[in-house]
């Protein structure tokens, strides 16, 4: 899965603050019993809840507004920049997806654009033939062809350093994109098996026309505050800067289903509070009810019509840890971090009325729920003060007064948090409250939610941040996106050869068997490295109208946005 990031967001009980941190009492660890329950109540939970309908029985017309919590300024969703799941999800009704996944994770052709694809060996190699519907064309005019998805290879491979791919994993093992027997055939040869080639061309990134691509120039700047072209059900009517609302309409020229809708708006609202609010005043269809928000559930409960909708997804909160901040650079002082951490309360804390399974997350490729799942986390995922002053004493920062000092300088880390993201606040607050406990000093540090990825996570300018990576079908292709070093998307900037090392037996692995089980191997590595903290398998959570159909916690499904619509 090529992971997507999204800032989660929401209101925590800071009560639980007190009670984890204070007098020790967040050394608690939860009952085996309590786990057990908890894993119980995840394998019970459904896969989708969209509200079914059939594509003759939704309405013909109608507008569906929808909220955002990020504006994105970077529309190519192969670039690091433009890899946000907002953007995804903006981007799904307008761009193409060769590959679409069910609710059980299933990757198959969309027909819309894809009429055959074949995967053979040749010559001892990978072969993976695509053939393209004839009709489907841009919103230009032109042909899509074989060498749309030659450029996708070409941006995102990580051979030309002009481009900044979010991930190359799966790209780099690509030799060649030829012409087949037609422009509508793309023949894909690789250097190696790959036994993820399915997600290649599904939604991670969505494909691009090459005349936008295959320059550095325009790779930058031609989806930049603007979406040229385009290629689905919908087309771009408005994209207003100001107001930061994305307005899509039916595009008379599609080939395929003709859309339900006649329009779709996607209106920037950072605050979830404010989103529930707009929900329940009427002004959106739809609201997102995010971990930590057990206020918004109850207030989007009470909103007469309204249908709660859940599913499991892959998308998971966790705590990424710089690992080449000044402080951060000693595995040892990182793994007193993860050790002075109460993973347990954070998760109590997020989690709590939310009619939703305690269960922290042992694992980073993984979730909970998905049948390849080991707890992974050992001994360093277990919270530990004791131990972790013991390693900060042995790495030479003696306790002065509140907190560590070594050759004068103060053990001093920053919790950078989007603004208008009450969940990040109080997980600062939390760490904050628990690494005081071992004599480490943390501060705070909110910025712009629209800069929060861009100009602090990307760059690196951070100690620690919490975030959520938003999940895909296939997981193994998270590892070398996340963790190798080199990945645009490694931000904690780690260089691990033995990681690294590991994570290329997963990619060259053809035996699905044998590749899960390296790569719960090289998941002990990354607990052991303390690059990211995980938290829990998040819950996907919506509200929406009752007459709204084919919409909601899709989980791994991919919408069909031309039957989303609308009953009465």
């Amino acid at each position: 899965m090529k992971v997507r990031y999204r800032a989660a967001a929401g209101i925590a009980a800071l009560a639980l603050a007190v009670a984890a941190c204070g007098g020790g009492g967040g050394n608690k660890q939860p009952s085996a019993e309590k786990s057990q329950q908890a894993q119980q109540q995840m394998a019970e939970t459904p896969a989708i809840s969209i509200n079914p309908v059939e594509y003759d029985k939704v309405k013909d017309g109608g507008t569906l507004t929808l909220a955002i919590g990020q504006w994105p300024s970077q529309w190519n969703g192969n670039h690091v920049d433009g890899n946000q799941a907002d953007t995804a999800d903006m981007l799904d009704p307008i761009m193409p997806q060769l590959m679409v996944s069910d609710e059980k994770a299933n990757l198959t052709p969309n027909p819309d654009f894809v009429t055959d694809v074949k995967n053979e060996t040749s010559g001892g190699k990978q072969i993976v033939t695509f053939t393209l519907n004839d009709k489907a064309q841009w919103s230009d005019g032109t042909p899509i062809t074989w060498k749309d998805l030659e450029a996708a290879w070409k941006v995102n491979s990580g051979k030309d350093k002009a481009y900044k791919p979010a991930s190359t994993d799966g790209w780099d093992k690509v030799e060649s994109v030829t012409k087949g027997d037609s422009d509508k055939v793309a023949v894909i040869t690789f250097t190696k098996p790959y036994g993820e080639w399915l997600d290649l061309y599904s939604r991670s990134p969505h494909l691009y026309p090459a005349s936008h691509m295959v320059d550095p120039e325009k790779y930058e700047k031609d989806y930049l505050q603007k979406i040229p072209v385009t290629a689905g059900p919908f087309k771009v009517e408005s994209i207003n800067e100001g107001t930061k609302t994305l307005t899509l309409v039916r595009d008379d020229k599609w080939w395929g289903k003709k859309a339900k809708l006649d329009k779709i708006i996607f209106r920037t609202i950072e605050s979830p509070a404010a989103e529930v609010n707009a929900f329940a005043n009427g002004e959106l269809d739809a609201a997102n009810i995010q971990a930590g928000n057990p206020a918004d559930l109850k207030r989007a409960k009470e909103v007469p019509d309204a249908d709660i909708r859940k599913s499991l997804s892959p998308n998971w909160r966790h705590i990424t840890v710089n690992n080449q901040s000044e402080f951060l650079k000693d595995k040892s002082v990182r793994q007193a971090v993860a050790y002075g951490i109460n993973r347990e309360a954070i998760t109590a804390s997020d989690l709590k009325d939310m009619d939703w399974p305690i269960q922290t997350l042992g694992n980073h490729v993984f979730m909970n729920n998905h049948k390849s799942y080991v707890d992974n986390s050992g001994d360093i995922g277990k919270y530990n003060p004791e131990k972790a002053k013991q390693l900060l004493d042995a790495a030479g920062w003696k306790q002065e007064g509140e907190f560590r000092k070594k050759d004068g300088k103060e053990l001093a880390l920053s919790f950078v948090i989007p603004t208008d993201t009450p969940t990040a606040k109080t997980e600062g607050e939390l760490t904050q409250a628990m690494l005081k406990e071992v004599g480490i000093k943390v501060n705070i540090r909110p910025v712009p939610i629209d800069k929060f990825f861009t100009d602090y996570i990307i760059k690196g300018d951070f100690d620690l941040v919490p975030f959520t990576w938003i999940g895909e079908p296939l997981p193994l292709g998270s590892l070398a996106q996340i963790y190798k070093t080199g990945s645009e998307s490694n931000f904690p900037k780690s260089n691990d050869p033995a990681l690294d090392q590991a994570i290329q037996a997963v990619v060259d692995e053809a035996d699905p068997a044998k590749a899960v089980e390296k790569a719960n191997a090289a998941d002990k590595l990354i607990w052991d490295l303390v690059h990211t903290i995980p938290l829990y398998q998040r819950p996907e959570i919506w509200a929406a109208k009752k007459t709204l159909a084919n919409f909601g916690a899709r989980g791994y499904k991919f919408y069909d946005w031309s039957a989303v619509g609308f009953t009465g």
